[in-house]
């Protein structure tokens, strides 16, 4: 692997590490076009299956921290999961079978609906504990199960974490409280991101030296971003909103470019 290319795939894993740690999400979805574009990875659909792989191992990561805290709600994780697995494996099948350029140019509009919901004020007030029990599941399941199949499949399609999805499907399906919704969703994203990754892995659309340089350039840039967050706490909502406005920059691009 070129010097070249070891440098852009550090410096891209480092930015993807910063802004997740920085923002809260959102981040993987600037993978796919930094590893085109900076990194020139060459195919689009290998280097969906890199982010993917990518993706689920940031999230791994990151759900120690959460899962210690006591902010995952492993019973609704587990079938929102089961649910997005079953998608992720046919949006990953059905996005292979995609010509290269028209995929990007999709994901370019996904971008962009992703960066206008970002402008969205979240809602972060609290609500009753949630909790998936014999009594609760006649109503919970018929909302988990299509919900995590929708996102999952979408995560699939694109090869992307999906976090900015699952995380208001879990709260639009349970009512759970954003703080454990944002715990909740990297056991869906580790189980989506493997599931798509394993699925362009056997293809042979993973570039597994580019992966492993990626992952280690987002340890250092999410400790970077740990940093700046408690730096820059105070200013978190003109933080995302300014993310917000790139993402939808860098999506019209893409779009644009693959047409």
């Amino acid at each position: 692997m070129a010097l070249a290319t070891i440098l852009a795939a550090l410096a891209s894993g480092a930015l993807i590490g910063f802004i997740l740690a920085l923002v809260g999400g959102g981040g993987s979805i600037l993978a796919v076009p930094l590893l085109i574009y900076f990194v020139k990875i060459g195919s689009p659909h290998a280097a969906i299956g890199t982010a993917a792989f990518a993706v689920t191992v940031n999230a791994l990561a990151s759900l120690a921290g959460h899962a210690r805290a006591g902010r995952v709600k492993w019973r609704c994780a587990a079938v929102f999961a089961a649910a997005g697995v079953l998608g992720a494996a046919l949006g990953a099948e059905l996005g292979k079978a995609v010509d290269g350029k028209r995929l990007l140019a999709l994901f370019g509009l996904l971008m962009i609906g992703v960066g206008l919901s970002m402008l969205r004020q979240r809602k972060s007030a609290e609500a009753p504990d949630v909790r998936l029990t014999r009594t609760s599941a006649a109503t919970l399941l018929p909302r988990l199960v299509p919900i995590g199949l929708a996102v999952g499949f979408a995560a699939g399609f694109f090869g992307i974490g999906g976090g900015f999805l699952i995380v208001p499907g879990l709260i639009a399906a349970t009512g759970m409280p954003l703080t454990i919704a944002v715990g909740t969703s990297l056991v869906v994203v580790s189980a989506l991101g493997l599931t798509t990754a394993t699925s362009y892995a056997l293809s042979g659309l993973l570039d597994w030296p580019v992966t492993a340089v990626l992952i280690a350039g987002g340890v250092v840039g999410t400790a970077l971003g740990m940093f700046a967050g408690k730096l820059l706490s105070e200013r978190k909502r003109l933080l995302e909103q300014g993310f917000a406005a790139v993402v939808i920059a860098v999506g019209a691009y893409v779009s644009l470019s693959s047409l």
